[in-house]
């Protein structure tokens, strides 16, 4: 008995852009064949024309990307600062905010979950990223009155994450150095270090919807899972 195969039927959508690209490259065939015909000073004219259009069509790209776009952004015990910021700068604020949400720096880690030494390190890592980031980034052009997405990123890290680091990171060391077999439950600062990692978190994640909102994001809140 003969097997029937049946042929899914190609979506319109499809039929519609093949259709729109047979079109377009007929339209640029045409063209390159009547740019052939031509010769003489007809030729410099065309091509000058050519090139005068795609100029303007570059100069307009360019200029979309680069517009400054100012924001205000509220950030913990800081007043309302104003930024400005462009598509690369956007991106920018982007990556930052995904790294600040996606890590314990801004999770939730309660007195019975986790260990302080997987916070610490995630907050090491959190630092590391920011500054690599910031680094393989060109830096943003200062604009008169408005902040770069930089100095959020720089503030954060100095103001935020070095000193809690400088403080409590060596603190841990020397425990797990003197008892390298005992819990962490029983190092004496480990609650004194939860209640303030509690705090830090608060403040940074303040300044990841400060990046959020840089980046240009909709509802941050939603997708980070924090919304009501």
């Amino acid at each position: 008995m003969a097997v029937k195969t049946r042929i899914p039927p190609v979506p319109r959508g499809r039929i519609a852009r093949w259709s729109a690209a047979a079109v377009v490259g007929a339209l640029a065939g045409l063209v390159i064949f009547e740019l052939t015909r031509i010769g003489g000073r007809g030729l410099f004219i065309t091509a000058g024309a050519v090139a005068g259009v795609a100029g303007v069509v570059l100069i307009q790209i360019y200029q979309r990307s680069a517009r400054l776009t100012e924001v205000k952004v509220s950030l913990p015990q800081v007043s309302q600062l104003t930024f400005m910021v462009n598509n690369e700068s956007r991106n920018v604020a982007w990556k930052l905010f995904v790294e600040a949400m996606t890590r314990v720096s801004t999770q939730p880690l309660d007195d019975e979950e986790g260990l302080t030494r997987e916070a610490l390190s995630s907050l090491y890592g959190l630092f590391a990223t920011v500054r690599d980031t910031l680094k393989s980034s060109r830096p943003s052009v200062p604009a008169p009155g408005g902040q770069t997405v930089e100095h959020l990123a720089i503030k954060m890290l100095n103001q935020e994450l070095r000193p809690f680091l400088s403080k409590w990171h060596p603190r841990l060391r020397a425990f797990e150095q003197a008892r390298p077999d005992a819990p962490e439950s029983e190092w004496p600062e480990n609650a004194a270090c939860r209640a303030e990692l509690r705090e830090v978190q608060q403040r940074l994640h303040g300044y990841a919807m400060g990046f959020a909102k840089l980046a240009g994001v909709s509802d941050p809140e939603a997708m980070a899972g924090t919304s009501a």
